[in-house]
């Protein structure tokens, strides 16, 4: 069974985070000479001389409109790959505890692992890049912390079946973390549906794939109100930039014509997955529910050189078990996905 006070790490439960003045103020004041900053202004613009909201409660409250949770609920961090870094930290203790991935996944899950001296278990996808459950719940160990389960899956680009995932979720005592970067071009349910289901939940998503905004660097966390008070607890106080928070709240208003851009992006895909497969070097394009295809071909090595001489650049998956001779393809506009497509078909094998 579940526990939050088990798994997190006893020195997580001790320590006090960093608070400011303006964590203690209540109010508005007209004069700030709390936290030593430039009153004379910015060279960079307006308000960047003040620090940011470090709870970020204008953006957490838009977003949680927009999503059907509550502000509680959310954790802002610098990309995804903070709130990945800060969960190996919250609960996982260097040199003893365990985490479990499946490769071929997001490299990110073993790149924390490795920095965090966390050992790292994996459990190879099925052929079909489907949850081998049976297989995952043999390997956890009792210091297994944290499975990271990547959906829809990068490099493949297909969902993981739900009930895959709820299984895991039913049998294991840790976290399980569900990373739904490109949830947004899959027609499943969000994971943020369930969360009143499991306590042992995580919902990764972001803002750097749909959105257009990877520049920002904005990645969401979603999961019960205790394990977000702990990522509060234990992140930077300022770990949300002023900029990116403003910019962030102009583009939430505009939450309508991101279903417009979703829609063109995934027309796209469709056009790419019934295309490529017509090029002799392709063997096959793998089912996507991204903005990108996994595309196997008959030598993955020489066709990405050959496109990087063209002045496209492309994924080379080969060296990844799993992805053997296959490119991961993002979708580009019309004219790029042309240009793509004319490039590969002047190959010669």
């Amino acid at each position: 069974m579940f526990d939050l006070e088990t798994i997190v790490r006893p020195n997580v439960w001790k320590m006090k985070a960093y608070a400011s003045a303006r964590d203690e103020f209540k109010g508005t004041a007209s004069v700030y000479l709390d936290a030593n900053e430039n009153n004379l202004g910015s060279l960079a613009g307006d308000n960047y001389n003040r620090y940011p909201d470090p709870h970020q409660k204008a953006l957490k409250s838009k977003i949680a409109t927009i999503k059907g949770v509550r502000p509680s609920q959310i954790f802002l961090g610098n990309g995804s790959d903070e709130a990945i870094d800060l969960l190996f930290r919250m609960v996982c203790r260097p040199g003893q505890d365990r985490m479990l991935h499946l490769p071929p996944t997001y490299g990110m899950y073993e790149v924390s692992a490795n920095l965090n001296d966390v050992q790292l278990d994996a459990v190879q996808l099925t052929p079909d890049f489907q949850l081998p459950v049976a297989e995952v719940l043999r390997n956890v160990k009792n210091t297994t912390k944290i499975i990271f389960i990547c959906s829809p899956n990068n490099p493949t680009g297909n969902s993981i079946k739900s009930e895959s995932i709820e299984a895991i979720l039913d049998n294991f005592d840790g976290l399980v973390v569900v990373d739904e970067a490109y949830i947004d071009f899959s027609d499943a349910p969000s994971w943020t549906t369930r969360l009143a289901d499991f306590p042992n939940l995580v919902v990764l998503q972001t803002f750097s794939k749909a959105w257009g905004m990877a520049g920002l660097r904005l990645g969401m966390a979603f999961a019960s109100e205790k394990i977000i008070a702990l990522l509060d607890k234990i992140k930077p106080p300022y770990n949300i930039n002023e900029a990116t928070q403003e910019l962030a709240l102009k583009a939430l208003d505009l939450d309508e014509q991101l279903k417009y851009m979703v829609e063109e992006i995934v027309q796209e895909r469709q056009m790419l997955e019934a295309a490529l497969p017509t090029l002799a070097i392709v063997e096959k394009v793998y089912p996507s529910d991204a903005n990108f295809l996994l595309v196997k071909v008959k030598d993955a090595n020489r066709l990405y050189s050959y496109l990087l001489d063209k002045g496209i650049v492309t994924r080379n998956r080969s060296s990844v078990p799993g992805c053997e001779n296959c490119l991961r393809v993002s979708v580009g506009t019309t004219e790029e996905n042309q240009q793509l497509y004319q490039a590969i078909s002047e190959f010669n094998l």
